[in-house]
Order: structure tokens, then C-alpha cells, then sequence
């Protein structure tokens, strides 16, 4: 093989280190600041009511930003977004570990959130340019989704490290030597795309950034204040309205942040709603499954994350070995609905522990069932959504799928938590608990079964013909 040919394969393969990096990233400062949150209270004066929005405010800001995200990745290039929210991330991390009060901790809180929206969108649009049209591409697409939940797991592990080794800032702090390497090889190792002429939609990004940041607000709220509270029903309310106006201004508008026709693609559509709702079922599992472990098994932090390395390691399994030959054999809907159908057995299986379960019997067996299929729905399902986009609107369909697995996460965490919170009630022994933590499992394997049958319903049977872009994700030899 010669030099000119070996080495974009080289920079094609960092490249996708860097991508990588992005959604181990992204992932990691969701779940590092767990262990943090009883150091940060004490010294930062939050009440128990407030200390929530650590977590929260960067969801939001991440979820409201993303379609603006992937709307500047289109019209300025990419990489210059992708740099642009490394920068901003990093920002922000400073910001959230110098903080000395509660707001400024959630106002650096909200920056790491607007930065990880830039970064996200641009990421896949890179990863397309990097691996679109090659057999590569389906294992590009697993590397970049087996990145999540190792951040995920990881960050319970260095949360854990620093808090107690160093102190709570560490766990933003350790973002900062990431992003200055991202930051420093990123010119070499990813593609210049270039920008396209046009201007941002202005009214466009504030309604629908803001409706959807009201929307996850009044989500996240709801299981703190209750879903009838006049906070909870005036948020709500004004996502809907916001998010209404918002689509009303993209019908009308010359240049719009979202065209609306890119829903007449049927895969597209499909994709997106089998992302919202793999984000709806998984997402509270792992929240569960964490406190189980801790509330009813009695495991310490440590412990817990190690509980959660099988799953881990078999999503990674899955996503790069498994799931990419499953594809080129079967297409994509035969994955996607597979992959619905072990998820929602894994969640039926969960919801069958017991107050004075073990490990070995309760959790393991079922969450690797679970993990299985989450392995193969992932790959295929995001790899349509981003795969039937125009080229030119790759960015745009980047933040879309993103913001869907985002709100799909919050709307399924929000509802399932008050579905075990009712069941729960005033009780705080392991049997209550227990109870209240199967209803919430019982619940995740509802929207996975729901998720499965929608994707019968919705994603095309027959196989995509060599000439279509979904064909890279369903046809190649992985």
C-alpha cells in the first residue's frame, strides 16, 4: 500500500478518535458530577431542592442548543464548529470548578451544556465526511456510539477518583486536558468543510431554542414540584407554544434553521422517533439500575459502576463487532426492531427484583439482555437518521437526532420517575423501594415494546438499493 493512500486512512482514524472523544465526553459530564453532589452542596450552599440543576441545567442548555448546533456546523464548516464548542466546553468547565456559589456553579453548568451542543452535531457531520460512501462507515458509526456508554461508566469511576483523591472541581477540571488535546490535533486529523452561504435564522433559533429549553425545564421540574403545578403547566405550556411558532416560522422563512421537508424523507423521520424512544427506555434503566444497586444492594459508588462494566463492555462488543455484520445482512429495520424487542425482555427481566437480591441473580443476566439490544438498535437507527440527510444538510440532521435521543432521555426519565414515585409513596424501606424501582423498569420495557412496534410500522422493509444513501448502513460487508 503506498504512502499516499495509507496515510488519509491514518488521519481518517484519528479523526474518528477525536469524534470519539466528543461523545465519550458529552456522555461523562452527565454522570462524573454523581459522587460530586454532596461536596458541592456543603460548599457551595445548595438546598436539596436546587442541587438538582447540576445536572440540570447542563441538559438543558444541551438539549435547547443542539438544532442550533447543527444549523451553524452547516453554514460556517464543521470542524470550525466542533473546535468552536471544544473551546466553549472547556470554558466552561473552568467556570463550573472555580465556581464558589451555587449560581455561578449552575451558570458554568449551562455553558459545558451550550459548548456539547456545538460539539455533537458537528462530530457526526465530520464523521460522514470522514467515512460516507466507504465500507468503513458502519463501524465508524459503532466506535462513535460504544463511546457513550464508556463515558457514561467512566465517569462514575473518575467522579469517584477525584472526588476523593482530589476534590470536586477535579471532576470539571478533568474536561479541560481534553479539550486542549482535541483543540491541538483536530486541524490534521479532521476535514475542512467548507460553510455555506447563507445567514442564521434568528427567529427560528430563539423560538426553538427556547421552547425546547422550556419543554426540558418543565420536564425536569415536573418530578420535583409535580406534573400539575403551575410551574410545571406554564413551562410546558409555553415549549408548546414556542415550539408551535417555531415550525410556523420555518414555513414561512427563505433560509430556515430546519427546512421541513427534510421530514418527507420517511427513513428520516422513523429514525429519529426510534432514537427518542431507545433514549426514553434506556436512560432510566441505567438511572435505576444505579439506584438499586446502592439503595437496595447496598453497593457503594465504586461498586456500582463496576456492577455496570459487563453491560458496558457488551455494548462495545456489540456496536463495533456484532451490530455492523448483523447490518450488512439483515438492513437496518430488522436491527432496530431486534434490538427494541431485547431491550423491552431486558427491562421485563429487571422488573422482577427483589428486595434481598443479588448481583448475579437480579441484575446481571437482564441488564446484559438489555445491553444486547441496545447494542443493536443504536448503530443502525442513527446511522439512517444522519445517513438519508442531504449532504449539505448533515449538520442539521446531526442536531435532530441528537436532540431527539436528548428529549426522548428527559421526557422518559421525567415520566418513568413519577410512574416509581407514585408506586413508592412515603416508604423508604427496601421493600418499597424495590417495588417503586420495578414499576420504573416495568415502565422503560412499555416505551421499548411501543418503540419496536412503531419501528414495524414506520422504517421500510425492503432492503435499500446500492444507489441510496441508507445503503451505506445496509448493504456493505463490515
Amino acid at each position: 500500500m503506498s504512502q499516499s493512500t495509507t496515510a488519509p486512512a491514518k488521519r481518517r482514524w484519528l479523526g474518528l478518535a477525536l469524534i470519539a472523544a466528543a461523545q465519550f465526553v458529552v456522555i461523562m459530564d452527565t454522570s462524573i458530577i454523581g459522587v460530586a453532589l454532596p461536596d458541592m452542596q456543603a460548599e457551595l450552599g445548595f438546598t436539596a431542592e436546587s442541587l438538582s440543576w447540576v445536572f440540570n441545567a447542563y441538559v438543558i442548555a444541551f438539549g435547547g442548543l443542539l438544532l442550533l448546533g447543527g444549523r451553524l456546523s452547516d453554514l460556517f464548516g464543521a470542524r470550525k464548529v466542533f473546535i468552536t464548542g471544544w473551546i466553549v466546553l472547556a470554558l466552561g468547565s473552568v467556570l463550573a470548578g472555580a465556581a464558589s456559589s451555587a449560581g455561578i456553579e449552575i451558570a458554568g453548568r449551562a455553558v459545558q451544556g451550550a459548548g456539547a451542543a456545538l460539539i455533537a452535531p458537528a462530530a457526526l457531520s465530520l464523521l460522514m465526511a470522514l467515512f460516507g460512501g466507504t465500507a468503513e462507515l458502519p463501524k465508524a458509526f459503532a466506535v462513535y456510539g460504544a463511546a457513550a456508554p464508556i463515558g457514561g461508566t467512566a465517569g462514575v469511576f473518575l467522579g469517584g477518583v477525584l472526588t476523593e483523591y482530589a476534590s470536586w472541581p477535579w471532576v470539571f477540571y478533568i474536561t479541560v486536558p481534553i479539550a486542549l488535546g482535541v483543540i491541538a490535533l483536530a486541524p490534521g486529523a479532521l476535514p475542512r468543510i467548507a460553510g455555506q452561504r447563507g445567514s442564521v435564522d434568528i427567529l427560528g433559533a430563539v423560538t426553538g431554542t427556547a421552547g425546547l429549553a422550556a419543554l426540558v425545564y418543565g420536564i425536569v421540574r415536573a418530578t420535583e414540584v409535580g406534573w400539575n403545578a403551575v410551574e410545571t403547566l406554564v413551562a410546558l405550556g409555553a415549549g408548546v407554544v414556542l415550539l408551535a411558532l417555531f415550525f410556523v416560522v420555518q414555513a414561512k422563512s427563505r433560509q430556515p434553521l430546519l427546512r421541513l421537508a427534510i421530514f418527507r424523507t420517511r427513513q428520516l423521520g422513523a429514525a429519529n422517533i426510534a432514537q427518542l424512544l431507545l433514549g426514553a427506555a434506556w436512560v432510566p434503566m441505567w438511572f435505576f439500575l444505579n439506584l438499586y444497586l446502592q439503595q437496595v444492594l447496598g453497593a457503594g459508588s465504586f461498586a456500582a459502576g463496576a456492577a455496570l462494566l459487563p453491560m458496558t463492555a457488551l455494548i462495545v462488543l456489540g456496536m463495533t463487532t456484532v451490530a455492523p455484520r448483523l447490518l450488512a445482512r439483515f438492513g437496518a429495520k430488522s436491527l432496530i426492531v431486534a434490538g427494541f424487542a431485547f431491550l423491552a425482555a431486558g427491562l421485563v427481566w429487571l422488573s422482577f427484583v427483589r428486595p434481598d437480591g443479588n448481583y448475579a441473580v437480579d441484575v446481571l443476566p437482564a441488564s446484559l439482555v438489555a445491553a444486547f439490544g441496545m447494542a443493536l438498535a443504536f448503530v443502525p437507527s442513527l446511522g439512517t437518521a444522519i445517513g438519508v440527510a442531504r449532504p449539505e444538510e448533515t449538520g442539521v440532521a446531526s442536531g435532530l437526532v441528537n436532540t431527539s435521543y436528548q428529549i426522548g432521555s428527559a421526557v422518559g426519565l421525567a415520566a418513568v420517575t413519577a410512574l416509581s414515585s407514585v408506586v413508592i409513596g412515603s416508604g423508604t424501606g427496601a421493600d418499597s423501594l424495590t417495588s417503586g424501582y420495578a414499576a420504573a423498569f416495568m415502565g422503560a420495557a412499555v416505551v421499548a415494546a411501543v418503540g419496536g412496534l412503531i419501528a414495524v410500522v414506520t422504517l421500510r422493509g425492503a432492503q435499500p438499493n446500492a444507489s441510496t444513501p441508507e445503503a451505506e448502513l445496509a448493504t456493505v460487508d463490515a
